[in-house]
């Protein structure tokens, strides 16, 4: 259908850090605020990639998007003119053209199917995406999914990190646990690194720390409640203009040199 050419398995490349956990728990918060940080001053050169069916990151950034890689996969079913014309284009150049550049930020969205059915064409694309774009960045951050789906199929598996959310409730920390499992399985993808981030924390918890040294995963920071995420989402507002002495920043910032990012 498409030319890809030869492999850009083995290349050097730039950090690639995922993060995923169960929905609800923040992940797509935290994903924004380690961007905004990366870009902060024209400091890097970040690939954000929605790779999230609900489509958030971009509301969370403030940034409109005219074009997913969903919306790639529709015209090549539908649309026989546009399939005979992506047919003698590189792949690579057809999901590159649909990457939004806003203000340091290059985002790439993955879309949802509209109807029923399998993910997997969409997953293939978004795939290729990352593994071939990711190239050209500094750091590439990936909302993923909630859940371990994407990485039960390979999507994330140009990932060098994987960060886990979880809130302070025992089924985020289940969820968490299901993940870890998955991702350090044999047959899986295998990170370079995976951590756990605690989100909404309320001062200090032990039974938290406790699972997760029972669940033998990392815990690479804690985001506390902060009240400015809850004002901007009422207002509407994109978290990358929460104030750098917002509570959930300055763990951020911490929370990207506990991966090797310093800030």
């Amino acid at each position: 259908m498409f030319k890809q050419g030869q492999s850009s398995l083995n290349r050097d490349k730039g950090r690639v850090i995922a993060v995923t956990g169960k929905g609800g728990t923040g992940k797509t918060a935290l994903a924004a605020i380690m961007i905004k940080i990366l870009v902060r001053d024209n400091r890097l050169k970040v690939l954000a990639i929605d790779a999230d069916s609900a489509i958030s990151l971009p509301q969370t950034l403030g940034v409109n998007i005219s074009k997913t890689v969903n919306d790639i996969r529709e015209e090549i079913i539908e649309n026989p003119e546009a399939r005979s014309k992506l047919a003698d284009t590189h792949i690579r150049t057809v999901i590159g053209s649909i990457v939004k550049q806003v203000e340091g930020i290059h985002l790439l969205v993955m879309g949802r199917p509209e109807g029923p059915g399998c993910y997997c064409a969409i997953n293939d694309l978004l795939k290729y995406g990352i593994e071939t774009l990711s190239r050209d960045f500094v750091v590439t951050i990936v909302d993923g999914e909630a859940g371990p789906e994407q990485i039960n199929r390979r999507v994330l598996q140009n990932v060098d990190t994987l960060i886990i959310v979880a809130d302070t409730s025992i089924r985020s920390m289940q969820t968490a646990s299901s993940i870890r499992h998955i991702a350090q399985a044999g047959e899986a993808v295998r990170f370079s690194q995976i951590g756990l981030v605690i989100n909404r924390m309320r001062g200090e918890s032990r039974a938290i720390v406790q699972t997760a040294q029972q669940m033998d995963i990392k815990i690479l920071g804690y985001i506390p409640e902060d009240e400015n995420i809850m004002k901007y989402d009422l207002a509407g507002e994109p978290i990358l203009k929460l104030p750098d002495t917002s509570p959930s920043v300055i763990a951020v910032e911490k929370i990207l040199r506990e991966i090797g990012l310093g800030i």
